[in-house]
């Protein structure tokens, strides 16, 4: 296969185009092409083949254009395919810049606007099964993409001359290929349809839909340049399944809460859209179609509810799930209704057919999205100009709520306790095409100075609701919507907060006056590139402050060169700040130059120091479909150079751990699943899976980590791991609100404020005080014993006024407890860490209490 890069797009467009337009019968049909109809029971066509067959299309027609974005995580190709008419696709640069100009038309008289609004297309993005065992929108998307190229009717040609399709025929190329695998593997046999046991993401799982704000994986960035950059389409559908026993199909709109900031436009595009699908899949016959319910109008920041603040109207599809492949038989008494808005499985305005049950097979779900799909299309079609004039108006009125609203800007200082953290989160924020100034000398606002280098990021832009949610304190509505009948809570789709800025420990100031001062538009990544600078008598400094002095010491461990780290405040030294020998210089050169760290020449001797040790890091792997917080931390680790080892079962059961480790990492988990007796989510039995799948310490596995902390090994147990340390090492610990109603206490993915002990070793690096990420996370109190000098409190909530950003209710409950424990145990020690402190690799202000637990003296 013949890969072409993103730089090449428009030039394979062009000579694409030059190419005789091919006649529909000559056009491979997909059944011919893969030897049977998509969607066929017991059949999954690969991501090889859906590759080979879209570049044949694109040979065969003149009306697609194939380009390979670059490699996923595990090497496969990431296609990204442009659907339109063969006459759009020869000035498809043109129309690109057209609708470029509309989404940001400052500068633009009405009469320019007209113009650009006459000449351009409506752009509508689809992308399909981002969550690999939802099998049917990749299934379909070969089929799609033929009919568009080959149907010759009234409808497809006015689909073809006024719309340009953008389609990610997978978004998880890698977990296609790994499900596909398995379920042929399973096939005939007594797990045939079973999910597969480990993540279908390499490292995110179901958790790549909640990565469209930090865009930490791979396929994220190549989705962020073609949406959020190159393109800025002003519709866009995720195709997704759902469980297999209420609804048929959900599409849009959503229910409530919605989420603030967005322009109204995008909430009515969205009942624009949604209603024409609905209505196009209730014209075909298909029943158990909902909207409006189920699905809430705030959810986490993955793809569909995030791009509502690009301008776009985001959306998704979610179907009822088969067995992959494998049809299920639904008996009508199984049939239950949703969670939000529609609470019992009847007939109501948002779904006024019912599906009865019966057999439910991978075909239905290809014909539900294939027909959603392209009513998609057909009403961006024939609303061509209505779509498009409103992708101006979007821009121009979120412009101009940003310059009337308060505050105006949000300034990032120059002065920071991370700095580089925050390059990292204004470079983040740059993938998503949001106009940042930076300041090239010193300013004030009011009476408060900012020195060169600081950021200003101004709310007079079209992503004016994208950079409030990000930057901004953010409150959770705590109204109707959000609470059910008894007044219990409902919880939210995830988590109640995505304030960025909060995640990562970066200081922003919003502010209402104006700065005055030389700013330049970054137009590229900011670059830093460390120093080294002349060497001293006594070595170098490296800040302990940063998060990349981490990567750097580890690059230097594995270079053999040897780190100490300071104990005791000293004249220009902290706690935690690192010392590296003069010597070495192109090592330490080169690690300057990839961390961005500064190797300052140290002036005077420490008092108390100790070295560095890297320490052997193991981390438990387990099956049951695998573990989110698991394969993020292994990024996390990777992110910063830190070595580790996964362990299964039969090596932790095996002992003899302390001979090979000094510390093992148990991620946020519940003891039943890491004691080998998993509990659905949802309520019904956990999958079946073949016995060398069915992960679980068991009393071997625990018997081995107490003799493993006994001889002097660390524990450290992040989230719901913490109640499987306490009970099985017997700690005088108690969780404070294991035992609370969700009435009494109640914080769904919150930041809430902390103070650090940051004389300890394992808080070395932090600010004194700071923002944690809680999700009805363990709280921590520490029973009276005899040996309370064995427990050491690392993290502590304040008294009150806990809330920055999210959901609290009951913050008495956790005021003045703790966050983050040590505890002695034989030789060794026990770390719990209740909070999510390395949560989906966004919250880099909590790093370092990891990291920390990984580098020993």
């Amino acid at each position: 296969m013949s890969k072409r890069s993103v730089s090449t797009f428009l030039l394979s467009a062009v000579l694409l185009m030059s190419a005789a337009q091919i006649p529909a019968a000559e056009v491979t049909k997909p059944d011919e092409f893969f030897g049977f109809q998509l969607g066929a029971d017991r059949k999954i066509a690969r991501w090889d083949a859906i590759v080979e067959y879209f570049e044949l299309l694109a040979e065969e027609s003149d009306k697609l254009v194939v380009t390979d974005m670059g490699p996923t995580g595990m090497g496969n190709p990431f296609l990204f395919v442009v659907v339109s008419s063969a006459q759009n696709l020869e000035r498809l640069e043109r129309l690109r810049e057209v609708n470029n100009q509309l989404f940001d038309a400052r500068g633009l008289d009405e009469a320019q606007v007209d113009a650009f609004v006459a000449e351009g297309k409506a752009v509508v993005c689809q992308s399909m099964s981002l969550h690999a065992t939802e099998i049917g929108g990749t299934q379909m998307a070969p089929e799609l993409v033929y009919d568009l190229v080959t149907r010759e009717d009234e409808e497809a040609q006015r689909i073809l001359n006024n719309t340009i399709l953008l389609l990610i025929p997978s978004f998880n190329p890698d977990g296609q290929v790994m499900v596909t695998d398995w379920y042929n593997e399973t096939l005939g046999g007594e797990y045939e349809g079973v999910s597969l046991p480990w993540l279908y993401h390499p490292y995110a799982g179901h958790d790549n839909n909640r990565d469209g704000d930090f865009l930490n994986l791979v396929e994220s960035k190549y989705a962020a340049k073609i949406m959020y950059q190159d393109w800025k389409p002003q519709a866009y559908i995720d195709h997704h399944h759902m469980g297999s026993y209420g609804a048929r199909f959900y599409v849009p709109p959503y229910s409530e809460p919605m989420r603030p900031y967005a322009d109204p436009l995008v909430w009515r595009e969205m009942s624009l859209f949604g209603g024409h699908i609905a209505l196009k899949l209730e014209e075909a016959g298909k029943s158990g179609i909902l909207n409006k319910a189920q699905y809430p109008g705030w959810g986490h920041f993955g793809w569909h509810w995030i791009t509502p603040f690009h301008n776009m109207a985001g959306m998704l599809t979610e179907s009822a799930s088969a067995k992959l492949a494998t049809p299920i038989l639904i008996h009508p008494d199984q049939l239950r209704g949703g969670a939000r808005e529609w609470s019992k499985y009847e007939a109501q305005t948002t779904i006024p057919s019912l599906w009865p049950g019966g057999w439910w097979h991978l075909r239905d779900i290809v014909e539900q999205k294939k027909i959603s799909a392209w009513a998609m299309l057909d009403v961006a079609a024939r609303h061509r100009e209505t779509v498009v004039r409103n992708a101006y108006l979007k821009s121009k009125r979120q412009r101009e709520r940003g310059a009337a609203g308060s505050p105006k800007a949000y300034v990032v200082p120059s002065d920071q306790h991370d700095p580089l953290t925050a390059v990292t989160m204004i470079n983040t924020l740059l993938q998503s095409d949001i106009e940042i100034l930076q300041a090239s000398k010193d300013f004030k606002v009011g009476d408060v100075s900012y020195g060169a280098g600081s950021i200003v990021i101004p709310l007079a832009q079209p992503k004016m609701g994208l950079v409030r949610n990000l930057l901004n304190r953010t409150r959770y509505p705590d109204n109707d919507w959000t609470r059910g009948r008894d007044g219990a809570p409902l919880r939210p789709y995830d988590s109640a907060t995505h304030t960025m800025a909060e995640y990562m420990g970066v200081r922003v100031d919003p502010i209402d006056g104006a700065a005055e001062a030389d700013f330049v538009t970054l137009t590229a990544p900011v670059s830093v590139a460390g120093r080294v600078e002349q060497a001293g008598e006594f070595g170098y400094l490296l800040d302990g402050r940063l998060n990349a002095s981490y990567r750097a010491v580890n690059q230097l461990s594995a270079e053999g060169i040897k780190v100490r780290r300071v104990d005791e405040a000293s004249p220009g030294l902290q706690p935690g700040d690192f010392i590296v020998p003069a010597g070495r210089l192109n090592v330490l050169e080169k690690v300057a130059t990839e961390t961005g760290v500064d190797f300052s020449t140290l002036k005077t001797a420490p008092t108390t120091v100790h070295e560095v040790k890297q320490l052997r890091a193991g981390m438990y792997k387990r099956y049951w479909g695998g573990n989110m917080d698991e394969g993020w931390t292994r990024l996390t680790l990777e992110t910063f150079d830190f070595p580790y080892t996964s362990l299964r079962d039969k090596e932790i059961q095996g002992g003899d751990l302390r001979a090979k480790y000094d510390v093992i990492i148990l991620p946020h988990d519940r003891i039943g699943t890491l004691m080998g007796k998993p509990e659905s989510r949802w309520g019904g039995p956990p999958p079946s899976y073949p016995e060398e799948y069915r992960s679980g310490l068991g009393d071997e596995g625990v018997e081995a980590l107490q003799a493993f902390v006994e001889a002097g090994g660390t524990l450290v147990a992040l989230g719901g791991a913490t109640k499987f340390a306490i009970e099985k090492f017997e700690l005088r610990v108690r969780n404070v609100v294991d035992d609370l109603s969700s009435k009494e206490f109640f914080c769904p993915g919150s930041t809430v404020k902390a103070t650090f002990d940051n004389t300890h070793p394992l808080a070395y690096g932090m600010p004194s005080e700071g923002l944690v990420l809680f999700w009805n996370s363990p709280t921590f109190q520490i029973a009276p014993s005899q040996h309370n000098e064995w427990y050491e409190t690392i993290v502590r909530f304040g008294d009150k006024d806990l809330l920055q950003s999210g959901w609290l209710i009951g913050e008495e409950h956790i005021a003045g407890k703790a966050g983050m424990v040590v505890a002695k145990s034989g030789e060794g020690r026990v770390v719990l860490i209740g909070f999510r402190t390395q949560n989906r690799t966004q919250t880099h202000g909590t790093f370092k209490l990891l990291f920390n637990a990984l580098l020993g003296s």
